[in-house]
């Protein structure tokens, strides 16, 4: 029994006319026999959840730089909880949820250490420059495996590509900026649902800010609680798209403009905080050093594991090699090249 061809007939009888479906999906960039199992964005998500670029997301920053407490998040759990939000929301619309699932399970693969100012110090040092986007869109098409990707759909590298909003708009009109598929538009929404929410609550268990702190105008729309903001946000998004018959994703007015004004707020108060900024520093400076470092020594940097594919120039392999790297192996990397060992006796 082909098990796969029986998924995608479920699919066809239950999923709203507007979600993507399996069967109709534009494919891979290498044509690959089809699992009789799994559809192709099952199979799309599992060959996410067992990259090495997945499980290296477990030691990466989010907003706290190694953080003693347990409880903080990591950009592993940030993953994890947008993909929560986001399929949440995709079963709510009849929308297809595992290539949801992939999508979100993707989208930050091309993190660097050390969250943004990571993303920020090799930005300044590439020529052509630096996004997480574009880099998490380079791990599955390149990175991984070896040199040879992960060889992922067409739906699930564009939600990838797409799913970052910068300081911009929610949701953008533009074709060029915005998910081709409904299930991308709402990893785009969830991502910064979920972040907003639990970068707040983990910098008020970090005693950054005080619940009292937040503007009343926004905890009025969005709630005080991680809990509460989280359901106010997703009933929102979902009421908002069912009224449109499931043909848009959208926000109301009143909460897309409450989640810029904390996205907005979070940065002048939480992400660049003193307190949190001042650690921010040195890990800017240690990711320069060693970009710096390798660049002017191509035998050291494939001593340590870096690698150069054809047509790329060794800063650009460079980039490839520190926004792969987790914050404490960094770290190590760092000690190791830069500070002198002990001297031992034979």
């Amino acid at each position: 029994m082909d098990i796969r061809k029986s998924l995608e007939n479920l699919e066809l009888q239950t999923l709203a006319p507007s979600a993507c479906l399996s069967s109709q999906s534009k494919g891979r960039k290498f044509p690959t026999e089809l699992c009789s199992m799994r559809t192709v964005f099952q199979h799309d998500r599992d060959r996410i959840l067992h990259s090495k670029a997945f499980r290296r997301l477990k030691y990466k920053t989010q907003v706290f730089l190694s953080p003693e407490g347990d409880h903080y998040r990591t950009r592993l759990t940030h993953t994890l909880e947008v993909s929560q939000v986001a399929r949440t929301i995709s079963r709510a619309l009849r929308l297809n949820e595992d290539l949801t699932e992939a999508i979100s399970l993707g989208h930050d693969l091309g993190h660097t250490p050390f969250g943004h100012v990571g993303e920020r110090v090799l930005n300044a040092l590439v020529p052509g420059g630096f996004h997480h986007v574009r880099q998490s869109l380079r791990v599955v098409e390149l990175l991984e495996k070896d040199g040879h990707g992960l060889n992922l759909t067409h739906e699930v590298r564009d939600g990838i590509l797409k799913h970052s909003k910068g300081q911009g708009g929610l949701l953008t009109p533009d074709a060029q900026s915005c998910a081709q598929t409904l299930e991308g538009q709402v990893v785009r929404l969830a991502d910064i649902i979920a972040y907003v929410s639990h970068d707040l609550d983990d910098a008020i268990r970090g005693h950054v800010i005080k619940v009292e702190d937040i503007p009343r105008d926004i905890s009025d729309v969005v709630g005080l609680r991680h809990s509460c903001r989280i359901d106010r946000m997703v009933r929102d998004l979902i009421g908002e798209s069912m009224a449109t018959d499931c043909r848009e994703v959208r926000l109301s007015y009143e909460m897309d403009e409450a989640i810029r004004e904390l996205r907005s707020w979070l940065f002048k108060h939480v992400y660049q905080a003193d307190s949190v900024q001042s650690e921010f520093d040195k890990a800017s400076h240690l990711l320069h050093e060693l970009f710096l470092y390798f660049c002017d020594r191509e035998a050291i940097f494939l001593h340590y594991g870096g690698r150069r594919f054809d047509g790329d120039s060794l800063e650009v392999s460079v980039a490839d090699f520190i926004a792969g790297m987790t914050d404490r192996f960094a770290l190590s990397l760092y000690r190791e090249c830069f500070l002198p060992l002990p001297w031992k006796s034979i």
